[in-house]
């Protein structure tokens, strides 16, 4: 499937900003399940742009811009081709050993109530890829999935105790009760294409099973991702692979509009390698 991706991010500022520095993680790359055909970055000022790799292979970019300066816009677009591995992620750049994604972080604790609820949902499972989807189903029944939620709004187990969340939220869920349960979970973001009007913008969760490698779960739709998913980043949360992280000098109130297309494309850019 081609698929064609455009996301414009406008900051305005209440007064003048003297440094805008910010890091990008909004490039997806080449594996097994998608191929990108083309990709472009804008700033509508004179900035410095460079890009890079980060810790997790992710490709990033980094920007400063110097003001003084009221809005900052950015925009990303292009087009890639993907392919329904059926979950499995084969061919991506992998920089730590798998017992890495075990670890905790602040959004990911793995608390008495997200323990227990890992294994109360996974008790009759047999392997650990029963025990993923088992726990996939739980979470998809159990949490009310918000569209319209980008950022997260708290620690898994504060998304576990309201019951509702937007797509971080219940990857982090899904991560904290997956690594409760011993299994290596990573955090994922990126793009999905809809039926609806629903955000286009996403997050998902990958976790190690033996034989298979990483297979993507979604805890947001409780299944796990095919063709119309783009993957940019991964981390051990979403602090690590948010799209955009941002320091500034400067600028007071700071308001931010996010518009995300994403639609079937046809293809307009040369094959890279």
């Amino acid at each position: 499937m081609l698929i064609r991706i455009r996301r414009e991010t406008i900051f305005r500022y209440a007064e003048p900003v003297k440094t805008a520095i910010q890091k990008l993680a909004l490039t997806p790359r080449n594996y097994d399940g998608q191929r990108v055909l083309g990709w472009r970055i804008d700033v509508d000022h004179d900035c410095r742009l460079r890009a890079c790799e980060d810790a997790f292979g992710n490709i990033a970019h980094s920007l400063g811009v110097e003001g003084p300066l009221d809005a900052l816009t950015i925009l990303v677009e292009g087009e890639v081709e993907t392919f329904d591995t059926a979950g499995v992620v084969r061919g991506a750049v992998e920089r730590f050993p798998p017992q890495l994604y075990l670890r905790e972080t602040p959004q990911t604790e793995s608390v008495a109530a997200l323990r227990a609820f890992a294994c109360e949902t996974t008790q009759r499972a047999a392997d650990n890829l029963s025990k993923l989807h088992a726990l996939l189903g739980a979470l998809h029944e159990t949490l009310l999935f918000d569209p319209h939620v980008c950022e997260p709004k708290g620690a898994a187990a504060d998304a576990l105790a309201r019951r509702n969340g937007g797509a971080a939220d219940l990857t982090h869920v899904f991560i904290a009760c997956s690594r409760a349960l011993d299994i290596p979970s990573r955090f994922v973001s990126g793009y999905v294409l809809r039926a609806d009007a629903r955000a286009a913008e996403h997050a998902w969760a990958e976790s190690l099973v033996e034989g298979l490698g990483w297979v993507g779960f979604d805890a947001a739709e409780g299944a796990s991702p095919d063709e119309s998913y783009v993957r940019a980043a991964v981390a051990l949360d979403h602090l690590g692979a948010a799209p955009i992280r941002a320091a500034r000098a400067g600028g007071g109130k700071e308001t931010t509009q996010v518009r995300v297309s994403v639609a079937r494309g046809q293809s307009q850019f040369q094959s890279q390698s």
